[in-house]
């Protein structure tokens, strides 16, 4: 039956987030010609690429609210269409003002995508498997690395002045394409719940129901009020944020910190990224297989965090040497991208329906504010400083203070009941 769920589920979704972490981060690939072409700075790439946080952060809990209510299916579509149209739209990108409004919109676009996949997931599998299952969908985010790089690449030093248009704009062009075909997609082929799906038998749905009932019935939380209410909704939303700094420190300036190693060729820079995201595919499997197993969330996290941040400072002291430089950035990649699939599994241990959908959608908003932090910190000091050296171990102090939290409070998030007042 899992299986069976597994196949129907998990590759479309899996499709639906490389698309929508390409849109959101082939900006970093962008960067390498669009700065030029249109006098910006370091800094104000940096704030541009984290703006998208803002809108984010500002529609987040809404939007999840939202598809609580109307369904996975129309409103998962909604969110693909839209934000593939602003997507596209980038390519007319002008100057620093056009730059900030059409990532804030792009933000405000994908908002309640990510947390809204979690809470769908955890209302087909049960608490046992969500490692796995959490890891078969955000394992999206390296391969869209490996994918993306060489095919962004290919795309900035193929396509430059074809039709009179720069490179970037045609990368915008073509990657926002694959997003609204999936919108159609997820129209045709998901379903909202168990029990509308036709390709399950009456005994699949009633064994499912039970299981998932089951790890409900140890859930305190249920009400949206108490999803605002819980504690641990706030402490995993301090956690989160540190591990985000990690991911979008990797995600929106790995290609220019292979390009700080010695790299210079767009082509090469973008087939030199997809090292570290096969590292981070790596990672995450590994580590959402251990933690099913041990069925232990939280020092796992943690030593995850602790090998990333050792991966950044590594590459920081690496200089120009191509093999340390990369084989850190690799480490760095590992711990940081296996963390994700793990941490979000632990939000459905305490929260469930209403609460599910709010507490998720909070965590997901506080923890991408780490978006915006962490491309501008690293923009400036880069700016400031030539060298994005301090950005990187303050990003890593950041995920060493994620693992010490995550040691004390481990008892604390193992999802032991909470009364109505959110105390456990």
């Amino acid at each position: 039956m899992y299986r069976k769920i597994f196949w129907r589920l998990i590759p479309m979704l899996f499709c639906c987030y490389i698309v929508a972490y390409l849109d959101r981060v082939n900006v970093g690939f962008a960067k390498l010609q669009m700065l030029s072409d249109l006098q910006l700075s370091e800094a104000v790439y940096g704030a541009g690429a984290g703006i998208f946080f803002i809108g984010y952060f500002i529609f987040e809990v809404p939007s999840n609210l939202i598809l609580h209510r109307v369904g996975a299916r129309r409103w998962i579509a909604r969110i693909m269409i839209s934000w593939g149209l602003v997507s596209g739209a980038m390519m007319f990108v002008s100057s620093e003002m056009s730059f900030y409004i059409l990532r804030f919109i792009l933000g405000a676009c994908e908002a309640g995508f990510y947390p809204g996949v979690i809470l769908y997931l955890s209302s087909w599998f049960p608490a046992a498997r969500r490692g796995a299952i959490m890891a078969g969908f955000i394992v999206a985010v390296p391969v869209a690395g490996i994918i993306g790089g060489p095919l962004s690449g290919a795309i900035l030093g193929g396509f430059h002045e074809i039709g009179g248009m720069a490179g970037w704009k045609w990368l915008f062009l073509i990657e926002a394409i694959p997003s609204l075909i999936a919108g159609v997609c997820v129209l045709i082929w998901l379903d909202d719940r168990p029990e509308t799906a036709k390709w399950l038998s009456d005994g699949e749905k009633q064994a499912l129901r039970e299981q998932l009932k089951s790890d409900q019935s140890s859930v305190a939380t249920h009400d949206t009020a108490g999803g605002f209410r819980e504690p641990r909704v706030w402490l995993l939303s301090l956690i989160y944020f540190g591990i985000v700094m990690g991911s979008y420190g990797i995600g929106f300036w790995l290609p220019s910190l292979i390009a700080d190693i010695g790299v210079t060729s767009a082509v090469d820079v973008g087939l030199w990224s997809a090292l570290p995201n096969l590292a981070g595919i790596v990672g995450m499997l590994v580590l959402a297989r251990t933690s099913d197993f041990w069925r232990e969330r939280p020092l796992h996290v943690a030593v995850a965090c602790v090998v990333g941040a050792i991966g950044l400072i590594g590459s920081a002291m690496a200089g120009t040497s191509l093999g340390v430089g990369m084989a850190c950035l690799s480490l760095a990649t590992f711990g940081i991208y296996a963390a994700l699939p793990v941490f979000w599994t632990m939000p459905p241990l305490f929260l469930a329906g209403a609460a599910s959908a709010a507490g998720i959608a909070i965590i997901n908003s506080i923890g991408n504010l780490a978006g915006f932090v962490s491309p501008f910190i690293v923009g400036w000091v880069k700016q400031t400083t030539g060298s994005a050296n301090i950005g990187l171990y303050l990003i890593s102090g950041c995920l060493l203070a994620v693992a010490l939290v995550l040691v004390v409070a481990r008892r604390h998030l193992a999802g032991a009941p909470t009364d109505s007042a959110g105390r456990a």
